[in-house]
């Protein structure tokens, strides 16, 4: 009769079963480079570099001349002039301006009408036409710019007929906005960079997916799964050593993404836009820290899906379509920007975006909404986990074919 396991040897057994899949997938260059190169170091290079080009290209836009076609500019020579001041290059009329945005022959066009010098004798608000297409981002830039100087013009040019009245200025504005933003430089940053908890999410994925795959279709379609069921070793436990492989690639993925973006992150000119972004070691730790049971939970999801599938080709199917689930809360929050609420933490994926949004606004994690985070994922990774338990009890999960 077989001595009943100790917890020593009980943690023996899953240490074997993991080293044994950590030592054998560290062979396999399609696991490495997945969890180590494509997903880790590309994301963060290749994130920094569309941001920067983002960046230069809209800073370059608003600062280099602007040529406008204008129609009419016989009519307003002094609002011609203050627009050549404003950095706008006046160019010749197009026949057919309206038809021209939309070709997207040219950003924009001005029109000033014909009785627009007669209005402007008697004293009467005059009107010029902006031609555009909002749908066409590139507009964006030169609208505004086109639109704050004429909008400055206006503002003289109203000043100065109050005071050739002897009125003040102050007449025609009886009520004055003060403006008091609230937002710091590092909260600011959340605009531009509320893509990262997905692109977190996505190594962690990717870091582990391969990984999943083959310890449970690859080896089921290799017929290793049968032999490694008969030794005399509870089921339990080489899912466990197996799924700790996995986490253990997650994390080492993750991490290395976060040392990237650490690197990498310098390089982003958000100064230019009045952001400070800050990703040292306190960040990524509280990073980690957050997806601790979303680590778990993606593995034992990997594993429980990939475990249906009888071929690895099958099985990479399957669990690519998992990849919609770390984009879902970029998704919900974009669509529906809704005021974060306390219980919404407690959702796995959605508490991580949150969480990690919180940190990179520089408010920080609250202790409950970290309680509730660790507490809503790390319950639905343990119910996984043991759905994806049960399954390796079965005798088909070793039957190929």
């Amino acid at each position: 009769m077989n001595a009943p396991m100790t917890p020593v040897r009980r943690a023996r057994a899953v240490l074997t079963v993991f080293l044994k899949e950590v030592r054998e997938n560290l062979r396999d260059r399609r696991t490495l480079t997945s969890a180590f190169l494509t997903g880790p170091l590309l994301t963060p290079l290749m994130f920094v570099m569309l941001i920067n080009f983002s960046i230069n290209r809209e800073l370059d836009k608003a600062e280099q001349p602007l040529k406008v076609p204008v129609i009419g500019a016989q009519y307003a020579p002094n609002l011609i002039n203050a627009l050549k001041e404003g950095g706008v290059v006046p160019q010749p009329p197009v026949a057919d301006p309206e038809q021209a945005v939309r070709d997207q022959q040219i950003d924009l066009a001005l029109r000033i009408r014909k009785d627009y010098p007669e209005a402007w004798r008697k004293g009467e608000p005059v009107q010029v036409e902006l031609i555009y297409d909002s749908s066409q981002r590139d507009s964006r830039t030169p609208v505004d710019r086109v639109t704050d100087l004429i909008d400055h013009y206006s503002r003289m040019q109203g000043a100065m007929r109050l005071v050739a009245r002897g009125l003040s200025p102050a007449t025609a504005v009886p009520v004055v906005v003060a403006k008091r933003d609230q937002a710091t430089a590092q909260s600011r940053a959340v605009l531009l960079f509320n893509i990262l908890p997905y692109l977190f999410v996505l190594t962690l994925f990717i870091g582990g997916m391969y990984l999943a795959i083959d310890l449970t279709a690859g080896e089921r379609e290799r017929q290793s799964l049968e032999p490694l069921f008969a030794n005399p070793v509870p089921r339990w436990k080489i899912f466990l050593g197996k799924l700790a492989a996995i986490c253990a690639f997650s994390t080492a993925s993750l991490l290395i993404c976060l040392v990237g973006f650490s690197i990498v992150g310098r390089f982003v000119p958000t100064e230019k836009l009045g952001m400070e972004l800050h990703m040292g070691p306190s960040f990524a730790l509280h990073v980690l820290l957050l997806q601790a049971p979303m680590i778990v939970l993606l593995a034992s999801l990997q594993s429980l899906v990939a475990a249906f599938a009888k071929s690895y080709r099958e099985a990479q199917t399957y669990v690519s379509l998992l990849m919609m689930l770390p984009i879902l809360p970029s998704v919900v929050l974009m669509v529906m920007p809704i005021k974060p609420q306390d219980w919404m933490y407690s959702v796995p994926l959605l508490g991580q975006h949150l969480g990690i949004l919180d940190l990179v606004r520089g408010s920080g994690v609250s202790p409950l909404h970290l309680a509730l985070c660790l507490g809503g994922s790390a319950v639905a990774a343990v119910i996984v986990a043991g759905i994806t338990m049960q399954l390796y009890r079965s005798e088909r999960l070793a039957i190929s074919g």
